[in-house]
């Protein structure tokens, strides 16, 4: 299965993965980036490559490119498909790098099914400054004859995968036209062809979760009519025991934690674009029992003014950091004055841990820290807390 979008590609996959191991099938996975770890990009049969066949796939796939360009992405994506076709399972689960049509995954001639997630304004210098231009790039995965499951767009990007679809005839099922995915206090309701699903609450925590759970229960029944044992015992355990670190994920204890007082919460997330800054604010406005503080680093390539627009009315203070060891980040310096340009109090701090000391004595509490801009920076919160445990609900 293949999957492209611009936000939520990554989690779709893990709950996907999720119904798919609770159903007893062993799969392949190739996502990016990775955040501490360059293994957790390619799953072999459901665990993370070992280090012994990532050296040996990449020598072999260095040998064969014989000193010609090649891209970081795509020698990464040819060696993790040599690593998969060496090992048995039952389905691979390929997210796109950036876009689509000329992305290094989409050598797949006729995949089970593809799924486009939403698609939003990111990596213009690559797919295009408008939206349906990085749409048309991001329905470059459509196959003739093969399903396409499309979570809701806007109308740009809506009108260029239809185009994409109609010209080599692959059948669209649309959330909120054929499916429909809703959430109650307790429960979800998947809904389709007026037939119901009742199922748990998924586990990944924030609204923008809804619709990538969604997103795998359309793709998990589709697999199901293919021939896949998947059934809804199996895809109420995924929406259940998903993981999915660095995705609003919480975390409970370890050295980062330490700086905060008690009664404090410490949450990091990976987005990075205003898509994603959007679903984290309707996060935070739903979540506004405490006052929410942000610790922020981005790469130079995004829009820190566009990200911080979005969160602005839900943000107390944002600290800013450069991310860790990453030549490409905004400086901290040039990260607050694009805050205080939008009216919110920000201070520029040497790392993770002068940003949450600062916070914590500076801000009234009992609050909530975020940190988030950047996947890598997750990554690198991550790392640096390795002590944790982790929770994906308030306590």
């Amino acid at each position: 299965m293949h999957v492209a979008g611009t936000n939520g590609k990554g989690s779709a996959i893990a709950f996907l993965r999720a119904m798919l191991e609770a159903a007893g099938c062993r799969a392949h996975v190739l996502t990016s980036p990775h955040l501490v770890r360059f293994n957790e990009r390619v799953v072999v049969a459901g665990a993370d490559i070992d280090d012994a066949m990532l050296v040996e796939v990449l020598e072999i796939c260095e040998s064969a490119n014989a000193g010609e360009p090649i891209t970081f992405f795509e020698i990464t994506t040819v060696a993790a498909i040599l690593a998969f076709a060496r090992v048995p399972a039952d389905i691979t689960l390929l997210e796109t790098g950036l876009g689509g049509r000329l992305d290094a995954t989409n050598v797949i001639d006729r995949p089970a099914l593809t799924a486009i997630t939403p698609v939003s304004i990111d990596h213009q210098g690559f797919l295009g400054e408008t939206l349906a231009e990085i749409a048309a790039e991001k329905a470059g995965i459509l196959k003739p004859g093969v399903p396409a499951i499309v979570a809701a767009q806007a109308t740009e990007a809506a009108v260029q995968i239809r185009r994409r679809a109609a010209e080599i005839g692959a059948p669209l099922v649309w959330q909120d036209e054929n499916w429909f995915f809703t959430i109650s206090e307790d429960r979800t309701v998947y809904t389709e062809l007026g037939k119901q699903m009742t199922l748990p609450k998924p586990a990944l925590a924030g609204s923008h979760q809804i619709g990538n759970a969604g997103l795998a229960v359309a793709s998990a029944l589709r697999l199901a009519e293919a021939g896949f044992a998947l059934d809804a015992g199996a895809i109420a355990e995924g929406l259940r025991a998903v993981r999915w670190p660095g995705r609003m994920q919480r975390l409970m204890t370890g050295k980062l934690r330490r700086h905060l007082p008690p009664g404090w919460e410490l949450w990091v997330d990976g987005g990075h674009n205003a898509a994603a800054a959007e679903s984290l604010a309707s996060h935070l406005k739903a979540n506004a029992d405490q006052p929410w503080h942000l610790v922020l680093g981005m790469l130079a390539s995004k829009d820190p003014g566009a990200f911080l627009a979005e969160m602005a009315p839900f943000v107390g203070c944002v600290m800013t950091i450069e991310i860790p060891g990453d030549s490409a980040s905004f400086t901290a310096s040039d990260l607050a004055a694009t805050a205080r340009s939008i009216g919110l109090r920000a201070q520029p701090a040497e790392g993770l841990d002068e940003a949450l000391r600062m916070l914590a004595a500076s801000a009234p509490g009992p609050a909530r820290v975020l940190i988030a801009g950047s996947l890598y920076l997750a990554g690198a919160a991550l790392a640096a807390d390795s002590a944790q445990r982790t929770d994906s609900t308030h306590s």
